[in-house]
């Protein structure tokens, strides 16, 4: 890397490698507790004061209170009969990471789109910081665009890189640059 290094993975640094197991098994009741459609008991898993720190169109939520009236009852008015499925899992210490997919039926409206009764797939990815038995941290990434299209709308525009892959458009390139000369500064 030319020029001088950025601090790398300072949230990690002081992480406890002895709570592995106690984080994985917090991590794993709160999704049961999901896939039950818990929202009044889902103190139970995260800490009075968690952060919960979303993409756009997510928004970050700062406490149970937040997280259960600006996350957990939107997202169960939007979509219902929720399943969600973990597809790889990785716990290190008080750190614990995921990526799947929910299957849900959108049953309510969702970024302005009005029920269709569809069958969706919601894929995400998280990242939660256990501490003292409870989720203290929840770094949240959920595939919005993927949802949306699948309900028929295009948040790209045509605008999508996709198109990059299909050949439908071709991928700009950065400008090139002159060579430097070899021995030359």
């Amino acid at each position: 890397m030319k020029g001088s290094r950025p601090e790398q993975a300072r949230l990690t640094r002081d992480n406890d490698r002895t709570k592995t197991e106690e984080t994985r098994r917090v991590v794993e009741n709160m999704v049961d507790g999901l896939n039950d459609h818990v929202i009044d008991g889902i103190g139970a898993f995260f800490h009075e004061n968690f952060r919960w720190m979303g993409n756009a169109g997510c928004g970050t939520k700062i406490g149970l209170k937040a997280f259960q009236d600006h996350w957990q009852r939107p997202f169960q008015a939007a979509f219902s009969e929720k399943v969600c499925t973990d597809e790889a899992r990785l716990a290190e210490g008080e750190w614990m990471a995921a990526f799947g997919a929910q299957i849900a039926t959108h049953s309510g409206e969702f970024m302005g789109i009005p029920p269709t009764g569809k069958r969706v797939e919601i894929r995400y990815m998280d990242f939660w910081r256990v501490r003292d038995g409870k989720i203290i941290d929840n770094w949240v990434m959920v595939d919005f665009p993927h949802v949306m299209r699948q309900l028929g709308v295009d948040p790209f525009n045509g605008h999508g890189w996709e198109a990059f892959d299909t050949g439908e458009r071709e991928a700009p390139r950065p400008a090139a640059k002159a060579a430097p000369i070899p021995g030359e500064r």
